[in-house]
């Protein structure tokens, strides 16, 4: 059962609970005018559970509250996990993170870098440098994803089959050869752009490892986290702790039900991008271990000096995503937020406009799902709903404001 238990007072861990309660009417209001169905909420602090909310439905057309063991599509915060993930064999010696990532997957051997042209017939010239394993893991590498809709390129993947999914009948090693014999949106380290990336060093892990994709996240992440109700799909057993979702539609919240189905059954390809389902609790465990340095309660997957160099800013210049990114999607704001290895990263917190520290790291996934982790103030939030397409309403920054008004020490 995955509880969230409150063991502690927040006043005695520098909150005032009146003011926490602000995010409970808040998001409440979300709920009522039926932005969301339903929304989860956690904080902690020093690896304790302070507050936690909740409101509305995980299925809201069969009147089914959101439980503390409810199952969300945490897409894109599979990302994080991935990342650690491949750190966990740099540790093991297996890869430098300048290495010519073209050692592994023979489309990236020779890579070439659009230039002009349509879709249908691009004009390329050939990179002028190697995609390295660490543009892989800060989206620096020129991939792209289908889903974008901003260049040439997107419409490439799209051709083959990848808009927000996969292509049919693809595995991942030929997902990952289409994407990477495609071409790259300009030189490799010269801008940002969200992308595939991490599919790709999904398949990294496994030619790394030996193992499925699958098969190392359990024996070596989520198992050792005691991260049980987090996986590639919803088992039978669990389909009615799974949340329905939704698309909004002129100001209300609709089911998708289509795409929601995904979840329910085992995938075509293992997602290291976007995959998992989870639960608050399992991503909660996930936190606390990133917050620890890389280990909970006696588990240690990787070391602190390699957390701390993961959530620094690995864009060059230390300039941010306002002027680094191509103006691609992204599940955070650009000013003031660089990227690390697998991370956002608040540089500039007056840039930024917000009360988040800089140093704060964390990421979002598609269905409005967030998470953040701040060593400055020894915090970890999560949040959790299921509308798509993230960035829909301002719900990381007002998560932002609530938590942060509400520290009072």
């Amino acid at each position: 059962m995955s509880s969230l238990e409150i063991q502690v007072e927040p006043s005695s861990m520098g909150f005032d609970p009146e003011r926490l309660e602000r995010i409970q009417s808040h998001f409440d209001a979300y709920v009522a005018d039926r932005r969301l169905a339903g929304w989860l909420a956690t904080v902690s602090r020093g690896g304790e559970l302070v507050w936690t909310g909740k409101g509305g439905h995980r299925d809201r057309e069969k009147d089914l509250a959101v439980n503390d063991d409810t199952i969300w599509r945490v897409y894109s915060m599979t990302k994080p996990l991935t990342s650690v993930g491949v750190m966990m064999l740099y540790e093991e010696g297996r890869f430098d993170l300048n290495d010519d990532a073209g050692r592994w997957i023979e489309a990236l051997r020779e890579p070439r870098v659009y230039v002009g042209g349509k879709p249908a017939a691009p004009e390329t010239v050939p990179a002028a440098g190697p995609v390295r394993v660490h543009h892989l893991l800060s989206h620096t590498s020129g991939l792209t994803y289908g889903f974008h809709y901003t260049h040439p390129v997107d419409a490439i993947y799209r051709a083959k089959g990848y808009d927000f999914g996969f292509a049919k009948g693809a595995d991942l090693a030929q997902a990952v050869h289409d994407w990477c014999s495609s071409p790259l949106l300009f030189q490799p380290g010269s801008r940002w752009n969200y992308s595939v990336a991490t599919d790709v060093l999904g398949r990294l892990i496994e030619l790394w490892s030996g193992q499925s994709l699958d098969e190392f996240f359990r024996e070596r992440i989520l198992d050792p986290l005691g991260m049980h109700d987090t996986g590639w799909w919803c088992p039978e057993e669990k389909h009615d702790r799974l949340a329905q979702l939704y698309v909004p539609i002129q100001g209300d919240s609709f089911p998708f039900e289509e795409l929601a189905r995904g979840a329910t059954h085992e995938p075509q390809i293992y997602g290291a991008g976007g995959g998992l389902v989870s639960t608050a609790h399992d991503y909660q465990r996930f936190m606390s271990m990133l917050l620890g340095q890389g280990e909970l309660d006696g588990v240690r997957l990787v070391s602190g000096r390699t957390i701390e160099l993961m959530t620094e800013n690995h864009l060059p210049g230390d300039v941010d995503l306002e002027e680094f990114a191509t103006g691609s999607f992204s599940e955070v704001d650009y000013a003031g937020v660089g990227f690390g290895l697998g991370f956002s990263v608040v540089t500039d917190r007056r840039k930024n406009k917000s009360l988040t520290p800089e140093g704060t790291y964390g990421w979002g996934g598609a269905a409005s799902t967030a998470f953040w982790v701040d060593p400055v103030e020894d915090l970890t939030v999560g949040f959790f709903t299921q509308l798509l397409p993230s960035g829909t309403y301002p719900i990381r920054r007002d998560l932002q404001q609530l938590v942060y008004q509400a520290l009072v020490d």
